[in-house]
């Protein structure tokens, strides 16, 4: 019974694991879409949903706060701050830089490694305020943005999932396996019981009783 309950635990587990797998693919494959539909049709240079986005730092101009490949997570915000590290759209380039001065009309930026500003910008141009960051992850992030990044996660995903069920199979055909031996062993058992010769009794007659003569009158 434990062998038994080990093994549908184990299915139960792969069979999660291959979901899991399948799941996370399918979100890279939809967010990839989805970014590269909202830069060549929308030229929106980061997409937005529910108002979280995330870019790469490709420039030193915010060391020592950001550095290059800095992968930063931006949320849009109603209202920003003289202080506020933001994400701010030019043509079809983003730009990660520090607000520095307030305007009725939009805001002045500034890299803090930078010694000029950058001048005016749109409130409709800023497309949030940083909320945190993580070091050097940027450059994985890009690769992954490439088709051989995208195919090697594909690719990576396609032998997870077949290694897990190749690994189940391996032993559905073990215990099925087992069950045959123990069937033919059955079998064996039954066949010497059949074959086994069955002794014959020896049946013992009793000799036959004589009658003794009648005495002689």
């Amino acid at each position: 019974m434990t062998s038994e309950t080990n093994k549908k635990k184990s299915k139960s587990g792969r069979l999660i694991f291959r979901l899991a797998i399948l799941l996370i693919l399918s979100i890279f494959i939809g967010t990839s879409i989805y970014a590269l539909n909202a830069r060549r049709i929308f030229h929106n240079a980061m997409p937005m949903p529910f108002g979280i986005g995330s870019s790469v730092v490709l420039s030193g101009s915010m060391e020592p706060t950001l550095s290059v490949n800095d992968l930063v997570f931006v949320h849009a915000q109603d209202n920003y701050e003289i202080g506020d590290v933001v994400v701010y759209q030019s043509g079809h380039s983003l730009v990660i830089h520090r607000i520095v001065e307030m305007r009725d009309d939009g805001y002045i930026t500034k890299g803090d490694a930078n010694n000029t500003d950058d001048g005016w910008i749109s409130p409709e141009a800023v497309k949030g305020r940083m909320v945190f960051h993580i070091p050097f992850v940027g450059a994985a992030i890009r690769f992954l943005q490439t088709l051989p990044g995208a195919l090697l996660v594909v690719a990576l995903a396609a032998f997870l999932v077949n290694r897990s069920w190749t690994r189940e199979r391996a032993e559905d055909d073990k215990s099925l396996d087992q069950l045959k031996e123990e069937i033919r062993r059955l079998k064996a058992m039954e066949e010497a019981r059949e074959e086994k010769p069955i002794e014959k009794q020896t049946e013992v007659q009793n000799p036959p009783v004589e009658e003794a003569d009648p005495p002689e009158k």
